[in-house]
């Protein structure tokens, strides 16, 4: 059965098999829609509303409300909506501004059930505009009717045929062809009308199917998180694509994504607001703050979301996804006529993280008997023009399908012919259906109606440039090897009493010592280090201690203890302990009188190992956000980090560190023992349960933690807390209020 085939059969079984009823079942398959502010005029966006509806076959029955006209279109037009006298499911707003809240007062009367405003002219203008938007949210409270928008461009639902939006994307074009090659379908959730039907139409164009595009406008009511959960729980969707400004109810996203992450349904997206242009770009388009960009990232990693930072690139993995199987590892083959192509695409694929390995020699002896004997089997395979005419390429593509030393294929082909196809329909139709592994195509030329469509039959997307297709292929083996989060068990944690009340003032931070006393009374264990006030205190602290030592100044006044000379290390005996901490006490004294010292901190000097950074900030939007990256002085330096919201697993914690860039340092590099990568899990995690439990705190910073040699655990060597007060959402990564 060919894709269109199968897409044809999936929609027939859609419609005839009932369906589990969910909150949004009537907002998205309505059976009656009612248009306010109606217009004969399709030109115009309250006029398009009702046009393409009609156009798509809307199945339903349509209501057109205006006073101004008789019928419109065909159809009988309604004063009002309470002169319909019918129940309406859904009614698309399109009025001025001033209009629309006693238009949906008059809906809740006539009990319709939900709503879409397009109109525009709230929160974002700001001002009176703000005002008008919280009344409509509290009307939807107040009445229970589910609110899209304002500002929103509407709704497409494919395999209903309901199009209600002024979007020209879900046009129908008379004589139009439609190429189908990939039948599992996409839904969309888009916090811009113009980019989420624009990803269809990019999407259609690559001959890709959806089952749903939305808009949410200001979110008055109805939120990402809503049509998201929706989405995960829908069965006729496959895969979700997001384009995300800002989160508004976290709480329906987060469930949402932990229940994709618990069936496996591939979630990607677009998180804009990154640069301070993009940022400022999404407040005034949305009337929101774009936040914290890391909270977002940790969200995203531990919930399996693919991120993608174009239209072409966010498609692309669509593609992959909904039209292909997932590997079982990275050696990819390139397949393809041109040397030079297939070079190039062997480039592109190493760049992504694959290997593209020589074949056996059995392998290339097969290929090589299909092929003129200047082609090559070695990977990349050039069978070269000839071997197209004679069938070669099919061959060699289920050669490279049925061989277990490869996991992807790359066809890299030219598709300009208008009539000549590379392949026999339906053997490379059965191949495709009985694939093990996925097959990826580009075309190196522009390809031709005719090529995308033959392809399309057989059941491959072409993809519209090579780096999509590495990156694409890329997702793919990260998807295969996606674990969803383990469930971790919170804790309550005894805070020593009176400990909160030591922080400072101005910054809301504890001094290291009083830091430690917290984490310690948590259970993380810290070296035997001694408080010290006094000569004589100093003198049995060093005894007892030994060398060599730290010498640390506390104080909860003094954000960056190095600054004023707070900090000496590796002091080598009694002598030079003492010069130091008279000198220190002086300098600080001189340089920051206004400081209140606690004492000096004499601590041992660490075994030597990979420093580590273990942190946590507290989230406005998403709770406490975990840090774990590379440690010490490079930690600003390299910004090798990776994020989770708290609490992680130990498991977890592990999957974090494979993240980092400097993840082979943990693993042993260049003839270094491997570290206590175990000990080093139980830490993250327990830090996390600690940021979790403890509302109190803002920040959490354990740099550096030293890793030593498997089976001799972890120093934290520093430690800082900033109370939840003075936090804010910067990233803990950036200049910090507390270090050392």
């Amino acid at each position: 059965m060919s894709p269109a085939s199968q897409t044809l059969a999936r929609n027939a079984r859609a419609d005839a098999e009932p369906s589990r009823q969910r909150p949004l079942d009537s907002f998205f398959t309505p059976q009656s829609i009612a248009i306010i502010g109606a217009s004969p005029d399709a030109k115009k966006i309250r006029g398009l509303l009702q046009s393409l509806l009609q156009k798509n076959g809307y199945p339903g029955k349509l209501y057109p409300v205006n006073p101004s006209y008789g019928e419109i279109a065909g159809v009988r037009c309604f004063p009002s909506i309470g002169a319909i006298g019918e129940s309406i499911d859904l009614a698309l707003i399109a009025i001025p501004a001033p209009s629309v809240l006693p238009a949906l007062e008059q809906c809740a009367r006539a009990g319709v059930r939900n709503a879409v405003i397009i109109s525009s002219g709230f929160a974002e203008e700001g001002g009176g505009s703000f005002e008008m938007q919280r009344d409509i949210a509290a009307l939807a409270r107040r009445t229970g009717m589910r609110i899209s928008g304002p500002n929103a461009e509407g709704f497409y639902n494919e395999i209903g045929r309901v199009a209600a939006t002024f979007s020209p994307a879900v046009d129908v074009m008379p004589g139009a062809t439609r190429h189908i090659a990939a039948t599992r379908r996409i839904g969309i959730v888009a916090q811009s009308g113009g980019i989420g039907f624009a990803l269809y139409n990019r999407g259609r164009a690559m001959g890709l199917s959806f089952s749903y595009v939305v808009s949410t406008g200001n979110e008055v009511d109805l939120h990402i998180g809503d049509f998201l959960n929706h989405m995960v729980h829908d069965d006729a969707t496959d895969v979700v694509m997001l384009f995300l400004e800002s989160v508004r109810d976290a709480k329906s996203f987060v469930d949402a994504a932990a229940e994709a992450a618990r069936i496996s349904k591939p979630i990607i997206v677009a998180k804009i607001g990154k640069s301070d242009a993009g940022e400022r770009a999404a407040a005034s388009h949305t009337a929101s703050m774009t936040g914290w960009n890391a909270a977002y990232r940790a969200v995203f990693a531990k919930h399996g979301f693919i991120e993608a930072h174009d239209p072409d690139e966010a498609v692309a993995i669509a593609a992959a996804l909904t039209s292909a199987p997932l590997p079982n590892g990275d050696r990819a083959a390139v397949i393809t006529a041109s040397g030079g192509a297939g070079a190039w695409a062997a480039d592109v694929l190493a760049t992504s993280g694959f290997t593209v390995p020589e074949l056996s020699p059995d392998l290339q002896a097969k290929i090589a008997a299909l092929i003129p004997s200047y082609g090559s089997a070695r990977n990349p395979v050039d069978v070269t023009a000839q071997a197209i005419q004679t069938g070669g390429l099919q061959r060699a593509i289920e050669l490279l399908n049925e061989a277990d030393e490869i996991d992807v294929i790359a066809l890299v082909v030219s598709l300009a012919s208008e009539h000549r196809v590379l392949f026999e329909l339906e053997a490379m139709q059965a191949i495709i259906e009985s694939r093990r592994k996925p097959v990826l195509v580009y075309s190196y030329t522009i390809p031709s109606e005719f090529g995308r469509g033959k392809m399309a039959e057989a059941g491959l997307p072409v993809f519209a440039s090579l780096a999509d297709l590495g990156k694409a292929a890329r997702h793919l083996v990260a998807r295969a090897h996606f674990i969803p989060p383990t469930e971790v068990k919170r804790r309550r944690f005894q805070v020593p009493p009176g400990l909160f009340q030591r922080a400072s003032a101005k910054s809301g931070c504890l001094s290291e010592s009083d830091s430690k006393q917290l984490l310690k009374a948590c259970g993380i264990a810290f070296p035997d280090e001694q408080l010290v006030a006094n000569d004589e205190e100093l003198d049995r602290a060093m005894n007892e201690i030994g060398f060599p030592l730290a010498l640390k100044i506390q104080s909860a006044d003094l954000p960056h203890k190095s600054e004023v000379g707070g900090v000496k290390l590796a002091i080598a005996d009694a002598e030079a302990g003492r010069t130091v901490y008279c000198e220190m006490l002086q300098n600080v004294k001189s340089l920051r009188p206004d400081a209140a010292i606690r004492g000096v901190l004499v601590s041992p000097m660490a075994r030597s190992g990979v420093e580590i950074i273990i942190g946590a900030v507290r989230d406005e939007l998403f709770g406490p956000i975990l840090i774990v990256g590379l440690g010490g002085i490079a930690t600003e330096l390299f910004h090798d980090v990776a994020y989770r919201p708290a609490p992680v697993s130990e498991a977890d914690a592990l999957a974090m560190l494979r993240e980092l860039r400097s993840a082979a340092l943990l693993q042993g590099f260049r003839g270094a023992p491997p570290s206590d990568i175990a000990a080093l899990s139980a830490l993250i995690a327990k830090v996390s349960l600690i940021a979790d439990a403890l509302p109190e705190i803002g920040e959490i910073e354990l740099n550096p933690v030293i890793v030593h040699p498997e089976g001799l655990g972890v120093t934290v060597a520093d430690a800082l807390i900033v109370l939840n007060h003075a936090s804010s959402r910067r990233a803990p990564t950036k200049a910090r209020p507390c270090m050392r």
